[in-house]
């Protein structure tokens, strides 16, 4: 039988068999690889462009989908850190996470005080005054931007805000306890937008120590030398319309704020009412206050100073509210030993050692809310006219005639 010449039959080819490639490119292979993409192992590729640019590409399934996404130039990352990169990236996939979304957040991710910017503009709407968002913003920027304002929200640990705090935690306890309140407050918005998994304001406590308990109220006089202070401010040189102020913030028992931006329009002269506007006040309600005689008086005197030019009704030059600090200010200058809201104490101790007043009157002079919540459901007078009896009795008193009540 002649022989016959047989053609071997072609080579198949199949997936390679066995373990998949691992630290298969050595730190030589990686500067002289030709063009193409070249495998190491747990989906890390190097590739080679034509032009000779080489770069680091990982190659996973997250989720059920196969992604391809780089890792750096080879002239920026090392072979090995590209192994370690690509080595945390498989393992996050395989549990369920996702490399890609890690690394958005990362870009995203926003400094303190840029957190801050937004907590504050998410909570401005529910505030009662612009002062207040400075007030917020300001003690954040005095004592905790310096040291972490610039630093990445997910970078912040306890050691910082210890930082921070300690200093200040016994020297200045009220600031303080504000100041965590508020850095607290900008971390825990951290943790509800994911960007960090704890709130690092949550472990200083046991560090910083109790501070301080002892309650300290603000200097008030006794009712009984209330009507000497108010004769001694207006003999003296202070400004006109801080003299007039500050008698009306004693013949009211109002709040400073609420004087200092009264308006004009929130005055009914007909009936003696000053109406002053739930946002400006401390139990966010609308509270009507009764005029007396003297009280209208300062109000006809405050007019003329300022000529009708202003909305507010006591100005200084400019038509520009009087400052927060300036009744405080003309106080300790004439050495008055009380803060503007002190009078408010003293109007309190005069009411319930002087006279048979209700209490719930008294209370609802000085604007404060019903702590019982099935009474304060039911209240809903304001008790006006009761109110305007007990305050031209307090009139009265200043002005050295015992109120017959």
């Amino acid at each position: 039988m002649d022989d016959v010449t047989r053609t071997p039959a072609p080579t198949r080819r199949t997936k390679p068999k066995g373990r998949h490639p691992h630290k298969r490119l050595s730190a030589a292979f990686v500067r002289s690889a030709p063009p193409g993409r070249h495998c190491d192992g747990n989906g890390l590729y190097l590739y080679v462009q034509p032009s000779g640019a080489r770069s680091w590409v990982q190659r996973l399934v997250i989720r059920g989908r196969r992604r391809d996404f780089g890792l750096g130039s080879v002239a920026l990352v090392s072979l090995a850190e590209a192994r370690e990169k690509a080595r945390a990236n498989r393992k996050l996939a395989r549990e369920g996470g996702d490399p890609l979304a890690e690394r958005r957040r990362a870009k995203s991710m926003p400094s303190f005080a840029e957190a801050a910017e937004r907590v504050m503009e998410q909570k401005r709407s529910g505030w009662r005054s612009q002062r207040h968002a400075r007030g917020w913003m300001a003690s954040l920027k005095r004592y905790a931007f310096p040291r972490i304002g610039g630093m990445p929200i997910s970078e912040v640990t306890s050691g910082d805000v210890l930082e921070i705090l300690a200093p200040i935690w016994h020297v200045k306890a009220p600031t303080a306890k504000v100041l965590r309140q508020r850095i607290r407050t900008v971390l825990e918005w951290a943790v509800a937008m994911e960007y960090r998994p704890d709130n690092p304001a949550d472990r200083v406590g046991p560090v910083l120590g109790p501070q301080d308990a002892t309650v300290r109220h603000r200097r008030a006089l006794p009712h009984r030398e209330v009507s000497s202070a108010v004769t001694k401010v207006r003999a003296s040189d202070a400004a006109p319309v801080a003299k007039l102020a500050f008698e009306f913030l004693v013949l009211t028992a109002a709040r400073w704020g609420e004087i200092r931006w009264a308006e004009w329009t929130e005055i009914n002269r007909t009936d003696g009412v000053w109406t002053v506007p739930a946002t400006r006040m401390k139990a966010n309600r609308e509270h009507r206050v009764p005029l007396g005689r003297r009280a209208m008086q300062i109000l006809d005197e405050a007019r003329r100073l300022e000529g009708g030019a202003s909305r507010k009704v006591f100005t200084r030059e400019g038509g520009k509210p009087l400052a927060d600090k300036q009744l405080r200010q003309m106080l300790q200058r004439l050495g008055i030993a009380a803060v503007p809201h002190g009078f408010r104490s003293s109007f309190r101790d005069w009411a319930a050692e002087e006279t048979d007043h209700p209490r719930e009157v008294v209370e609802a002079a000085l604007a404060h809310a019903v702590q019982n919540k099935v009474e304060a459901a039911y209240r809903r007078t304001d008790l006006f006219e009761r109110r305007r009896r007990l305050m031209d009795d307090w009139a009265a008193y200043l002005a050295g005639r015992r109120a017959e009540t």
